[in-house]
């Protein structure tokens, strides 16, 4: 318990340090005593350094933390659910649902576009992009469900997800080839990943819907650990496995969606995170991990953000090259380790 105690509070250190790092570093440097100064001071002055901290780099650094929770924490689960360690929310085809939700409502009928691109459009085209890459996602993992119900195996189900994701690319790949050349350029920049489109009144929509998935995972640890130990273990202490694995898919999923929506297909952090957290705790107890992962998830998201916009260079960053490079040494651990323990 000491080591978790110890470990929780070095990762809220961590998240902290990063969250000020955020609103301090981008493409001009602001002093932390402003930074600091504009955050105790409420409504802050009228300063050109105050209006970039609040108009700009809070809301993101707010969407940063949140995303890269909610994501954490959905890999988290996903890897429980079916027992593998290179599971996420997208290994179920839930990104690509998402991306085709999206797609759909912007490149074919050219509804919601503005809100996609980080304009502000009010409540209704917020909701609207969020509905398109929820009911996306919805309806790939209803496919997937439906097809695998007789099916017992869960690295099968992941199988299943991920050929469903891959013809769902393609059908975003097929409506690509026939939309207008600004929106494909468009498009491109929104597959990079970026937190810097959500404004305060587009997080006044992302910000419950991402509290409300983490909720029903942080109640939803105690069944988990049952499920650690099997699904006949799970029943014998009264739970119900059939209803968990729904209400485990569908939270996951629609934290992924909604995260895709507002912020584009942010790749590795499902699967790295949870890993990062296991590693620190020496446990599998989701009462440790799943708070660990919101805190773990936030600051890397919070890094990845800093990293991609650091002064001193003409552009930016793709933020999903970030994510791979701090993810996917990761991925190639764990796969080392697994490889190692068969051959052992």
């Amino acid at each position: 318990m000491s080591r978790t105690i110890v470990a929780l509070g070095g990762l809220l250190a961590l998240l902290a340090t990063a969250f000020v790092l955020s609103l301090v570093l981008g493409s001009t440097s602001i002093p932390v005593r402003e930074v600091v100064a504009t955050l105790l001071r409420w409504p802050p002055e009228r300063t050109a350094a105050s209006v970039v901290v609040t108009a700009i780099r809070l809301p993101r650094s707010v969407t940063a933390a949140l995303a890269g929770a909610a994501l954490g924490v959905s890999g988290l689960q996903m890897q429980t659910l079916f027992r593998n360690p290179l599971a996420d929310p997208f290994a179920l085809g839930v990104s690509s649902g998402a991306s085709l939700g999206v797609a759909l409502l912007v490149l074919g009928t050219g509804q919601g576009a503005a809100a996609l691109f980080g304009e502000t459009v009010g409540l209704a085209g917020d909701a609207a992009l969020t509905a398109a890459a929820v009911a996306g996602a919805s309806v790939v993992l209803g496919i997937v469900l439906v097809v695998s119900s007789r099916i017992e195996n869960p690295t099968t189900v992941l199988v299943l997800g991920l050929m469903f994701g891959y013809a769902s690319s393609a059908f975003v790949t097929v409506l690509l080839g026939a939309t207008q050349p600004e929106r494909l350029q468009l498009w491109a920049a929104w597959q990079f990943g970026s937190f810097s489109g959500v404004t305060w009144p587009r997080l006044r929509l992302f910000a419950p819907i991402v509290a409300s998935g983490l909720t029903v995972a942080a109640l939803s640890v105690k069944p988990l650990d049952a499920l650690l130990l099997g699904e006949s273990y799970a029943r014998s202490m009264g739970v119900a496995v059939r209803r968990l694995r729904l209400v485990t898919m569908l939270g996951a999923s629609v934290l992924g969606a909604v995260v895709t929506a507002f912020c584009g297909p942010i790749s590795f952090l499902g699967i790295a995170v949870p890993h990062l957290c296991r590693g620190l705790l020496g446990t599998s107890d989701h009462r440790a991990l799943v708070p660990a992962v919101v805190l773990m998830g936030a600051a890397v998201a919070l890094v990845a953000q800093t990293v991609s916009v650091l002064p001193g260079r003409a552009g930016l960053v793709p933020l999903n090259a970030v994510t791979s490079l701090i993810g996917a040494p990761v991925v190639v651990l764990v796969i080392l380790r697994q490889r190692r323990g068969a051959t052992a």
